[in-house]
C-alpha cells in the first residue's frame, strides 16, 4: 500500500480506457478518492465487464435499480461460500466461515430464522435503557478543549460494550472483541493488519470459536437467555451445529454488530461536519434524529461492496451475465445513484424518504441488525444535543486500506469547554 499522493483522481477516472476502469484497488478508498470513478460507470457503463483485476474477472454493477435486481434474484444469484462467498475476493478453500449471509434458501432461511429473536423489537427494547446510560458515560468521560480521536474514545468504545452485551460477554474483556473482529475482516495487505496471510486468520478465527464454544456449552446447560450465544445454544437448529458452523455464524454476529455502527458513528460526524447548516437544523430540530440517522448510514455506506457468483444465465442492466461468473454490487456507488436519489452527494438531515438508501442491503440477505445499529446511533445523537456538545473536526478522516468495509482508523476532534 502506498501513502496518499497528489493525484488528479476525476481526469485519471474519465482518461482511462472502461475495462480498464477496476474499482477494487483499496487504495481508492484509503485515498478517499472513489467518487469518480462510479461517477463515470454510472454515466457510461453501469453494467461493466472487467476482464483483469487482482480479483480475477468480474462484472461490476454501479446503478441503484441493477443492484436492486441482482440483491432480490438470489436463484440466479449465489451468496453460497462454496461458489465464492460475499466478498469480490474468493472464500479460501477449506477456511471457509460459512453462515446464513454465505448461504442460499432453504439452508439460509432455517439458520436466519433461528437468530432472528436476537434483535426483535422487544430485544431491542430492554437495551435501549443500558445503551442510553453507556452512551452518557462515553460522552462525560469525554475531554474538554483537547484534540482526540473520535474513532478510538467513541466509536471503538461504545461499540465494544454494544458486542460485550450481545455476547453477554465480560466487559472488561470487551477489547479482545473489537481485535477479534477487526483480524477477521481486514484487508491482508492494509499496513495496519492484524495477520498477513489466510492461515494465519484461520488460526485466529479457531482460537476465538474454541474460546467462544467453551461459553456456548456453559450456557447450553442452563436456561436460555438474551444473549447471542445462548439463543443459539439452545435452537432446534443451531443447537446441533458442528465447531466450524458455530465459527461462521459467531463472527457473522461479531463483525457485523462491530463495523456496521462503528464506522457510522464518526462517519456521520464527517459528514455532518461537512455541512454545518444541516447540522444547524439538527441543532434546531432534535425531532429530525431518526431520519439523520438513515443519511449518515447512506452517507457513509459502510459496507463498500457484496458479490454474487451467478448460477445461471441472467440480463442485469441489458447485459448477458452467465452462469459461473463473479458479480460484484457496489453500494458505495448506488448510494450516490443521481437516478435514485436526490442530492446524493450532500448530507441532509431532512430527506425526505431517507430509508430508501442501500447500506443494509435488499432481499433475503437484508442486514439482520439495522434496527439496533439504528438505535445506537439514534442515541447517540440525541444525547449529543441534549448535552449540547460542540464538536469541532479538526482533520480529515483516515479511512482503512479496504474495498470492503468503508472503515474510518482516525478523525480528530475537539469538544469546547
Amino acid at each position: 500500500m502506498n501513502a496518499p499522493v497528489n493525484i488528479d483522481h476525476r481526469a485519471l477516472a474519465y482518461s482511462l480506457p472502461l475495462d480498464k476502469l477496476d474499482v477494487s484497488d483499496p487504495q481508492l478508498y484509503f485515498d478517499d478518492a472513489w467518487q469518480p470513478y462510479f461517477e463515470r460507470l454510472r454515466k457510461e457503463a453501469p453494467v461493466l465487464y472487467v476482464p483483469e483485476s487482482p480479483y480475477g474477472p468480474y462484472w461490476s454493477v454501479t446503478k441503484y435499480r441493477d443492484i436492486v435486481q441482482v440483491e432480490v434474484n438470489h436463484k440466479a444469484f449465489s451468496s453460497s461460500d462454496e461458489l465464492g462467498g460475499i466478498m469480490i475476493n474468493d472464500a479460501p478453500k477449506g477456511m471457509e466461515r460459512t453462515s446464513f449471509i454465505r448461504m442460499d434458501p432453504p439452508d439460509h432461511d432455517v439458520q436466519r430464522r433461528e437468530v432472528a429473536s436476537t434483535v426483535n423489537p422487544a430485544t431491542l427494547a430492554k437495551m435501549e435503557d443500558l445503551i442510553r446510560t453507556r452512551t452518557n458515560m462515553v460522552l462525560d468521560g469525554l475531554p474538554r478543549g483537547e484534540t482526540f480521536n473520535w474513532v478510538q474514545r467513541v466509536s471503538i468504545e461504545l461499540t465494544s460494550m454494544m458486542l460485550a452485551t450481545l455476547f453477554d460477554y465480560p466487559i472488561e474483556h470487551k477489547a479482545r472483541l473489537i481485535r477479534w473482529s477487526d483480524t477477521f475482516i481486514c484487508d491482508l495487505n492494509a499496513p495496519d493488519a492484524p495477520v498477513r496471510t489466510e492461515v494465519e486468520r484461520y488460526a485466529e478465527q479457531m482460537r476465538f470459536t474454541e474460546h467462544m464454544n467453551e461459553i456456548w456449552e456453559d450456557r447450553a446447560k442452563k436456561p436460555k437467555s438474551f444473549d447471542v450465544i445462548s439463543i443459539l445454544a439452545h435452537g432446534e437448529e443451531t443447537s446441533k451445529m458442528t465447531l466450524r458452523e458455530r465459527m461462521g455464524i459467531l463472527i457473522l454476529f461479531l463483525v457485523g454488530a462491530n463495523d456496521t455502527t462503528r464506522n457510522s458513528m464518526t462517519g456521520g460526524l464527517w459528514g455532518l461536519s461537512q455541512f454545518p447548516a444541516q447540522m444547524q437544523k439538527l441543532r434546531d430540530n432534535p425531532e429530525l434524529v431518526a431520519g439523520a440517522v438513515s443519511e449518515i448510514v447512506r452517507w457513509q455506506t459502510p459496507v463498500i461492496h457484496m458479490r454474487r457468483t451467478a448460477v445461471e444465465d441472467a440480463v442485469i442492466g441489458g447485459k448477458q451475465i452467465k452462469a459461473g461468473e463473479k458479480v460484484v454490487i457496489w453500494y458505495i456507488s448506488g448510494n450516490r445513484d443521481e437516478d435514485a436519489i436526490e442530492r446524493p452527494n450532500e448530507f441532509i438531515v431532512d430527506r425526505k424518504r431517507p430509508r430508501e438508501h442501500m447500506s443494509f442491503g435488499f432481499g433475503i440477505h437484508r442486514c439482520l441488525g439495522n434496527r439496533l445499529a439504528e438505535m445506537q446511533l439514534r442515541i447517540l445523537w440525541e444525547e449529543i444535543l441534549r448535552q449540547d456538545l460542540k464538536i469541532e473536526v479538526l482533520d480529515k478522516p483516515v479511512y482503512a486500506y479496504s474495498n470492503f468495509l468503508h472503515a474510518i482508523r482516525s478523525l480528530p476532534v475537539r469538544i469546547a469547554a
